[in-house]
């Protein structure tokens, strides 16, 4: 089995980026879906998964949060990351809007910033995805 090949200076520079992005917004909302704010709460109400769904979202970011930082799990906190982010932009597309509680659709521009930098960091990482990396 082939080692994956260190990345250059600039995509290390870029990839811890894109990881710091990623974890600060979902680390940030994690205080809102925590402690039940209005918002949350009608997210996931509208959504019909409140307060599980709430609550199991929240843990999920957590966990990708964490992995992010691990150089050896890069790859799955970005795919769990994606995966929460594409639920969270499907819902926004066919039940809540992309203008939340009058945010000005900055929830789901947050979402969509998520999910891309998330996409590229599993692009970037996708060799040190457990089983199925190497083959990438």
């Amino acid at each position: 089995m082939k080692a994956p090949s260190p990345l250059s200076k600039p995509l290390v520079v870029v990839s811890w980026l894109a990881r710091i992005t990623v974890a600060v917004i979902l680390l940030q909302t994690l205080f809102f879906k925590f402690t039940g704010a209005p918002e949350s709460v009608y997210i996931f109400t509208t959504v019909g998964q409140e307060p599980w769904g709430r609550y199991g979202s929240g843990v999920v970011e957590l966990i990708a949060s964490v992995l992010l930082f691990v150089p050896a799990t890069v790859a799955v906190g970005a795919a769990l990351a994606l995966g929460t982010m594409s639920g969270a932009i499907f819902f926004h597309l066919t039940k809540l809007g992309i203008v939340v509680h009058d945010d000005g659709g900055t929830l789901f521009a947050l979402a969509l910033v998520v999910f891309v930098c998330a996409a590229f960091l599993l692009w970037l990482h996708r060799r040190t995805l457990p089983v199925v990396g190497p083959q990438l």
